[in-house]
Formats: structure tokens, sequence, C-alpha cells
């Protein structure tokens, strides 16, 4: 169902029209210059880029009946457009210490019907947005939203999930298959994939989550309006591009723990009483806009899952706001009464809550993905008996709390990557270190590291650790130049890629402190940001080892070098794959993946055997842009130099995520 607001000018809903099946790409302004074109005369017209909905506004019932006779059943392109009325439907003004939600209008139910398989979207220019209105909204939950599979035992989700996953390898099978440069022979692993029902290799099953409710230690709260027009914190039940604004409290969602859901609950009442707006996404106006909750660990064995929160030992609170027009007085004494509601809450909660940090992150973007140097603000948090401030205001980034892997304590930043589960994560890398055959003769490559969770807590089962990707690009460099300044760009725009600066810095931290990685059963890792880390490394009285004075390459120095990637979803860069290909020491590694379809696109790369001429990619190619990801694999084969490839040698799913249908696949490749 798509709504508009009443307008600001006094437009009346009776004289409006909403047009569907318009550009996404287009605006405001290319739907007046098509008005114009066809001779339609109209009062306003409004069009959000990235919807395929518009708003038009008449000045009488002439102008309107004479605009849809000209309309109805012209062509943009391959899309026929319709015409749909917006009829009022008002629900109860409500005024809440300033803030008025305005009167809600709809399409019809015709319209409704005639464009289902777009999905209607919302347009809307008051500054308050109440959201998503209709039937058809209204029986979707955030519970439906962020956890689609929570109806199903958890027996059949893994079920589920590892169905969906055998369809998914297929496509590596048969990818690979047409990527096959002719007049080559066709690998094994492709000629026996007939035996396995069309895999690539043996899916070995799916690992359980140790935990299956309450399982995320850090949550992102939108913070919007209801389906009737509340100021609420909790997920939208939709995607902004498709319109949908509405947003509902996370009480239903198994995945998010008490404590979490208990701080959501606390914001979404000051909401209802605080002086500054909530953020528009429509206009890109407002205050308030987002709540993080970051939960922290205690070290608990990871079968100890009956009661779980009891395990929560610290909780960061990260709110995201844009001050942009409002006084630095306004801001921080609505900054202090927060806190204050946050601080009590917390003590009234039976049981109390933990609360360690309250930072805020001043973004001014249209969207909720901050850039990393947002601005962090720490804010003080008075005791609750004395009302003395715990700590003084100072840089955000210093806030810090802290988690467990594999008896490791990991000291986590505001907006540090960590994985959401953390008892699974375990499971994870251990089952990724098995398959990787490590041992004290192992030179491991960690590679995408983000905060070096896995070459820390594998540190222990091998002779060196590099966290980093620069040394294989060097290598890969040198022996087959390329320009360096292309080269460092991509790598950059690529989120998990680390800086070649901060490499070596990185290299030679681990190698001092080889022996302290190997003996300390603690280990504080710091992450600050997605292009570098920074380490603690607590001090132990063991010998520390360094680097020794022959010059031998890592590879020399060590019988087996592997690596384990575990890339971000839209998986490796192409300059990457290439450089893990062309390793000539590097003969296996694990590839863990979020999306398995990005590993079935890198896997194709590196599995299909080179062609005998390599071609040259043609970057005027515009077709490229509307290849599958597995089609754009089997173009890069092409070009990939002359290197044997690896073989997909096992499979096995790792599920990070119950309730919902994603999870963690981990594949073995060796040649």
């Amino acid at each position: 169902m798509t709504e508009m607001m009443t307008d600001d000018d006094g437009g009346d809903g009776k004289l409006s029209k909403c047009i569907v099946h318009l550009p996404r790409k287009w605006t405001s302004d290319n739907l007046k210059k098509f008005l114009d074109e066809q001779g339609i005369v109209h009062k306003s017209a409004k069009k959000k880029k990235g919807m395929v909905v518009g708003f038009v506004t008449f000045e009488d019932a002439e102008q309107l009946k004479t605009a849809v006779e000209g309309l109805e059943g012209k062509c943009i392109g391959s899309k026929k457009i319709k015409v749909a009325d917006v009829i009022p439907r008002s629900f109860e003004n409500k005024a809440k210490q300033g803030v008025v939600v305005p009167q809600r209008e709809s399409v019809n139910d015709e319209a409704e019907e005639n464009s289902v398989s777009d999905g209607l979207k919302n347009d809307c220019s008051n500054n308050s947005s109440p959201a998503l209105g209709g039937s058809s909204m209204r029986a979707r939950s955030a519970r439906d939203v962020v956890t689609p599979l929570a109806h199903m035992s958890y027996v059949d989700q893994l079920v589920h999930k590892v169905n969906a996953l055998m369809q998914m390898l297929k496509k590596l099978t048969r990818n690979a298959r047409k990527a096959c440069p002719s007049g080559v022979s066709l690998p094994d692993w492709i000629l026996k994939s007939k035996e396995r029902g069309g895999l690539p290799c043996e899916l070995e099953g799916i690992m359980e989550s140790p935990l299956t409710d309450g399982y995320r230690n850090k949550c992102e709260f939108s913070v919007g309006y209801s389906l009737q027009g509340k100021p609420t914190v909790g997920f939208m039940l939709g995607n902004f591009r498709e319109g949908v604004t509405a947003v509902e409290e996370p009480i239903d969602c198994p995945n998010v723990s008490r404590i979490a859901c208990k701080y959501a609950s606390i914001f979404q009442e000051f909401l209802q009483c605080s002086g500054l707006p909530i953020w528009n996404r429509f206009n890109n106006t407002g205050f308030w806009r987002q709540l993080t909750v970051r939960e922290g660990r205690t070290n608990r064995k990871s079968s100890d899952t009956e009661n779980s929160e009891s395990s929560i030992a610290e909780v960061m609170l990260i709110l995201q706001v844009c001050s942009v027009g409002v006084d630095d007085a306004t801001v921080s004494s609505e900054f202090e009464r927060l806190v204050q509601a946050f601080v009590a809450g917390a003590a009234e909660s039976a049981p109390s809550m933990p609360l360690t940090a309250v930072v805020v992150q001043d973004h001014q973007g249209i969207s909720n993905a901050a850039p990393a140097d947002a601005p962090l603000r720490l804010l003080p948090i008075p005791q609750p008996n004395n009302g003395t401030l715990a700590e003084s205001t100072k840089d955000g980034k210093e806030a810090r709390i802290h988690d467990y892997i594999s008896n490791l304590q990991f000291c986590i930043s505001p907006t540090a990557f960590f994985q959401v589960n953390t008892l699974a994560a375990e499971k994870l890398y251990s089952l990724a270190g098995d398959w990787a055959g490590l041992d004290q003769d192992t030179l491991l490559f960690d590679v995408c590291c983000g905060t070096g969770t896995i070459g820390l807590t594998l540190a222990h089962r091998v002779g060196m650790a590099e966290d980093v990707m620069g040394s294989l690009l060097k290598e890969y460099l040198h022996s087959i130049p390329q320009n360096l300044d292309e080269v460092t760009s991509a790598s950059q725009s690529h989120k998990e890629a680390i800086s070649a600066e901060s490499e070596s810095a990185v290299a030679d931290k681990m190698l001092e402190t080889e022996s302290v990685t190997k003996n300390c059963p603690e280990i504080n890792q710091e992450a600050s940001g997605s292009l570098g880390i920074k380490e603690q490394v607590s001090e132990c009285p063991e010998e520390k080892s360094s680097t020794s004075g022959s010059g031998n390459t890592p590879a020399q120095q060590f019988k087996k070098v592997v690596a384990i990637v575990d890339p971000p979803r839209m998986g490796l860069h192409p300059i990457v794959i290439k450089a893990l290909r062309t390793h000539p020491h590097l003969r296996k590694f694990v590839y863990i993946s979020c999306n398995p379809e990005s590993l079935v696109a890198n896997a194709i790369e590196l599995c299909t055997p080179s062609p005998e001429n390599n071609e040259k990619g043609k970057k005027d190619n515009r077709a490229w842009r509307n290849m599958s990801s597995a089609g754009l694999a089997r173009h890069r084969v092409k070009s990939m130099p002359n290197s044997e490839p690896f073989h997909p040698v096992k499979a096995m799913a790792v599920d990070l995520f119950p309730h919902t249908p994603h999870c963690e696949l981990v594949m073995l490749l060796e040649r």
C-alpha cells in the first residue's frame, strides 16, 4: 500500500493521483518534465529516487480528469504506467510534547491489486513520518521480517538451509563447466559431480548454533513511527527503497536478547516526550536516527547456554543522531535526560542490567550507514545511587566493551566488526582451523581479517600468522606488473581489505609477539575500523621470538602456506582472487562465506582451468553491468593468468543466524 502525507501547501487528497510504474532513477524533476511533455497540467508533482511511484496534485477536478485520460495506459520503456486513486484514510492525530503526527492517505485496493508484483512505495513531504498503511502490511510484523523462519522448528530450519545451499552449490558446478576454455579437459571435480547429484564437493551438513534465542550481541534499532503513528524504536517492516518506513518494536523477535529489547523500550518511552524530532527518511531532516545495543559477555564454556543472559556483563549503547540546526545547549540537555533514563531503567529492571558506555554518533548522511570518520562522543554515566559521574566526557572512540572467543578476550570499540553470534563463531573458527590442517610448520594468512579474530584464535596452532593481505598483493604485483594506483584504489574500496601500509606494521607486531600468542590465554584485541587493526597483547614472561636475519621469505621458512578468507558479503576483490590463485606456495585455503552466492562466484575463478591464451578484459563492455555474479566470474576466468586451479574438497555450513535464512558456509579448496 502506498500512502501520501498531506502537503504543507494545502494539497487536497481528492485532487491527487498516484502514478505507478515510474523508473526508479526518476526524481520529481523527471516526473514534472514527463508531465509537461504529455501536456498534463498540474499543480505539483513529487517523486523520490529509488521508488516506482510518484504523486501528482491538480488545481481542480477538470485538470484531474484530463490528466487521467491522458496518462492511463502510457508506457515508459517497457512499463505501462497506472493511475491510482489516493483515498484519505485518516487516523487519530496525536500530539505529545510538540510531536504532531499528521493525517495519512493511501492508495485504493484496486491499485494495490494491480501493482502487487512491484510493491507500491511510500512518499511523504511532512517532517513527521508515520509509515506504511494498508491491510497487506498490517499482516507483517517485525518477527516476520527479521526472523522469517521463526515459525519453523529449529530442526526444520536447518534442513531448509541445507537444501538452499545445495541448490546454490550446484551453480558452481554448472558455471565452472561453462567457463572451462575450449580444448582444455574438464577437471575431475566437475566430471565426478554427477555422482554427488551435481554438487562440486560433498556438503557435510550444518553445525547447529549453541544458542538459538537471544544470541545477537549487536542489534541496530531504527527510530521511526509505527503503523499507528507512534514514535517507535525497533525494526522497519520492509525496505526503504520500497517505500516502507513503518517501525515495529522487537519484542517478538527471538534472536534479540531481553536486555537489547529493554533498552530499546526505554529509548522509545523517552522519545514520547523528547523536544527533538525523529529522523525523516524522505526529506532527510530530524535528530534521532538509530540505537545500537552491543553486548559483551563473560568468558564461559560453549556448552553453558541455559542462562545466556547471565553471561552479559557489559553493554554499550550507541545513539545515532543528526545535530544539524540544533543548538548545543538543547542537545546536551536531551543527552543528559536520556542517559538518566537509561541508568534508571537499567537499575529498575529485574534483574538489573549492565550499562558500560553510552556513545553518540553524529551523522548527516541519507543512509544510517555512517562513514568510519563520523564523530563519536562518549557521554558521562551518573551512578544510580549518588548521581555522580562515572567518567568524564571524552572521545567516543575510546569506549570499549569486551567479549571472548576461544578464551581470548577481545576489546571492542563502538564501530568495530565482531561476529554477532559469539558461541557459534567459536565453532566456525575451530572448523576452519581443523580443515586447514594447521600445525607448527604452517604459515597462516588471515585474509580479509577484519578484527583479526580468526588469526588470533588459531595462532596457537601454527608457526606464524599473518593477518593481512598486503604481502600477497605485493608478491602478485611483483610478478605481474599493474597500475599501482588502480590496485590501491580497488583495495581501499573493498571494505575488508587492509592497506599495504598498515600491513607491514601489523606483520612486524605479529612476528614480535609470536610466542606471546602461543603461550598467553588472554589476548586483548582492539579494533578501530575496517582498514587496519591495533593490538594490545598482555605481557608474558616467556621469551619473545623475532624475525631471522637470513632474509628468507615466509614461504621458505614454513613447509605449508595456508590461507583462511572471510570476506564481506560482496566476496573477494578480483585482485585478491588473482593473488591467491597465482601464489606459488599456497596449496590449500579455507573460504568462509556469509553469502554463498559470492563464494560460488569466487570459486568459479579459483577452480576453473585458465585458458592457454590469456584474454584481456574490455573495460568498455557495458554488458558486464547486467551479468549475474556467476556470469561475471565466468567472464573473468578468460583473463586469469596461467596458473594451477584449485578444486573444491568439501563444504559445511555453520548456523550463526537461527530463525533467519542466513548461515555461514565453509569450503575447503586445494590443488
